[in-house]
């Protein structure tokens, strides 16, 4: 657990025992980060800050969804962040945040073993840093989580940017025939499809958080209401442009199934016209077979004139065929 105070001197590292008395200061913010939220961490939840029991279960488990409460005196979110696994999977990386009149408190949610730790603390990592350079002053509760779940958003755009890097040479192997092992295409090309999906699923619920977060208009001072709007904006952003992705890669699906189903109905006209050509010579040879070559005593002249009947009948019907345009 890290315990900051944040200032316009900057930002000064504590430990936990003085979280107390950092909250009755009234010269700049405390910023609690805790990468898990173990039974002490739990417990500091409880007892310093006095959250409610079930918004500190709701830190302790995984959430499937988005959330946000209001309490008296302060808002509880829930949101999540994409991190691309194997096989195409993408794991929902949950951050959740306590924003109360002087504090944030910003607690990482359970993780899956196969995402790195480090993927958790993305957000929080690259916030702290920009206050450290100076880059970044935060005067209020509501200016640090802004910048917080702004590099949420902007890793959720950036995720979708590396998925539609993917979509582009799936595109042009359609469109050129050239699409290599067709099962691994069709798994590159879904894989990508679902990596959009989830990320548009994570910034629409985002926005709907927000949006209602604007509607509680007593926890948001005036002046920070901007805040709000901005990010509610960024979150339809990510998942306008996710849609719009999904849209073009449906587009691709279609093509492709469009192309192969052509495929598939030309090899069956000419799989059936051979069975029409060569129908001449199955029957003759059915009929003659047995009679005309049997023994040493074979009628050639006889079966001369059944071969060339045969090849005959075939050029008319390649020829009739070819007429018809189906050659």
């Amino acid at each position: 657990m890290d315990v900051r105070f944040v200032s316009d001197e900057g930002i000064q590292q504590h430990p936990v025992k003085d979280l107390a008395a950092l909250l009755a200061r009234d010269d700049g913010l405390v910023w609690v980060d805790i990468p898990v939220c173990d039974e002490q961490a739990a417990r500091v939840l409880r007892e310093v800050f006095g959250f409610h029991p079930l918004a500190v279960q709701a830190c302790i488990e995984r959430n499937a969804v988005p959330k946000v409460r209001a309490y008296r005196d302060h808002i509880f979110v829930i949101l999540h962040a994409p991190e691309l696994g194997t096989g195409g999977h993408v794991h929902y990386v949950e951050l959740d945040q306590f924003i109360g009149p002087r504090y944030v408190v910003t607690v990482h949610g359970p993780l899956n073993p196969a995402v790195p730790p480090e993927a958790a603390l993305r957000e929080t990592r690259a916030v702290l840093g920009r206050i450290e350079a100076g880059r970044l002053r935060p005067g209020s509760p509501a200016e640090l989580s802004y910048a917080i779940v702004s590099a949420l958003a902007q890793g959720q755009e950036a995720f979708v940017e590396d998925v539609t890097r993917q979509v582009w040479p799936l595109e042009q192997r359609v469109t050129s025939g050239q699409l290599g092992d067709p099962e691994q295409f069709l798994e590159e090309l879904f894989g990508a499809r679902h990596g959009l999906l989830a990320v548009s699923n994570m910034a629409t619920l985002g926005h709907q958080i927000y949006r209602r977060m604007s509607a509680l208009g007593r926890f948001i001072p005036a002046d920070r209401q901007p805040l709000v709007a901005d990010l509610e904006d960024q979150f339809a952003r990510v998942a306008g442009v996710a849609d719009g992705q999904i849209r073009y890669l449906e587009g691709v699906i279609e093509f492709y199934k469009a192309r192969t189903d052509t495929k598939v109905t030309i090899a069956a006209e000419r799989l059936a016209l051979i069975a029409v050509l060569t129908l001449p010579i199955t029957a003759l040879s059915s009929v003659y077979g047995m009679n005309i070559i049997v023994n040493d005593r074979t009628d050639f002249p006889h079966l001369a004139v059944v071969l060339a009947a045969m090849i005959a009948i075939s050029a008319i019907l390649l020829r009739w065929a070819k007429r018809q345009g189906w050659l």
